[in-house]
């Protein structure tokens, strides 16, 4: 077995400098865990940009390798739950935070992280999926399980054009609801049309009389990965019985709405946790996304770069730059 691998290293050399390269490390540099996995594919996500460039409430410990996702092969597994060549998933939990991540050809982990990669799905195509598809995958499901069907009206996508909200999209529009996106950049409008978007509008639009206590209902469910504002608005406009999903607080961690549109019309907020859902969900959701709501044409979501080409995609995510979902190829 080689036990030398490339990866990308995050170093501290002083105070609040934070340096990044692709290096050689060693299994011996990676940390205890029953299994060790080659990996082939990751993808980036703002929790590994924001580890790659320091962010304490992410990574607090360096030299560190980034990447909350990772899809590969057994090289060995020292409690027999794997056997060698097995293709896996691994995401969430600690990877990639405090535990030496995806952005590496191998990683050493816990053996009840890794979800057996399942038929349907190749590691390349979930990896395009990864941590963002499960969220999307996951708020799907709970509209799903809530009752919420196609022929009751149309579902909102907020951060339309995000990882999370992309996927959404996509896999709503195969699961047969029209979708109602909106996002800040709507020279995007025929993208998120390309996914399975009905209507694409802009944010403005949307938050429109915003301010009023209730407001007319229009959304037979919600998925919210924004939060703040936006998420108090498509509460107050969602139809009775309704189901409104959240997973994410770029708009703000916090909600200024009254109970109005859950006492008066039953609207339900389910809030998606991917980080540390149970494992039976988990292999679930991945079946799921295998079985149905896999998207087709996942290839045109994504772009494809090697360890080389993540600096500029992770200044990018940064930045608020970066249209597409970013695969990373660890194969020389």
């Amino acid at each position: 077995m080689a036990t030398e691998f490339k990866a990308l290293l995050v170093e501290q050399p002083e105070k609040k400098v934070f340096n990044r390269s692709i290096v050689t490390r060693s299994l011996d540099d990676l940390p205890e865990g029953e299994l060790v996995v080659k990996v082939y594919y990751s993808s980036l996500n703002f929790k590994d940009a924001l580890s790659a460039t320091g962010n304490p409430g992410v990574t607090r410990n360096f030299p560190h390798t980034p990447g909350i996702d990772a899809a590969g092969e057994v090289v060995s597994c020292a409690d027999g739950s794997f056997q060698p060549g097995d293709q896996v998933i691994v995401t969430s939990y600690d990877l990639g935070m405090e535990t030496d991540g995806g952005f590496g050809q191998m990683i050493r982990v816990p053996s009840k992280w890794a979800v057996k990669l399942p038929d349907g799905l190749t590691l390349k195509e979930s990896m395009m999926l990864g941590t963002a598809g499960i969220t999307a995958a996951l708020s799907v499901q709970e509209l799903i399980e809530s009752g919420v069907k196609p022929e009751y009206g149309p579902i909102l996508v907020t951060g339309a054009t995000g990882g999370v909200g992309s996927l959404a999209v996509a896999m709503l529009g195969k699961a047969g609801y029209k979708v109602t996106a909106v996002t800040g950049k709507m020279d995007q409008e025929d993208y998120l049309k390309g996914l399975g978007a009905d209507t694409v509008i802009s944010r403005e639009t949307l938050m429109t009389g915003g301010e009023r206590p209730m407001l007319k209902t229009t959304w037979a469910g919600v998925v919210d990965c924004v939060g703040g504002d936006m998420l108090a608005v498509a509460i107050k406009s969602t139809k009775y019985g309704g189901a409104v999903t959240c997973c994410g607080l770029v708009g703000s961690p916090d909600l200024n709405v009254n109970v109005f549109p859950f006492i008066l019309r039953g609207v339900r907020l389910i809030g998606i946790d991917s980080a540390e859902c149970p494992m039976d969900k988990r292999i679930s959701v991945w079946k799921r996304m295998a079985d149905q709501l896999k998207p087709a044409g996942l290839e045109e979501m994504v772009d494809e770069v090697g360890l080389d080409g993540l600096e500029e995609k992770i200044q990018g995510m940064l930045k608020a730059q970066l249209k597409r979902k970013v695969l990373v190829n660890l194969q020389d």
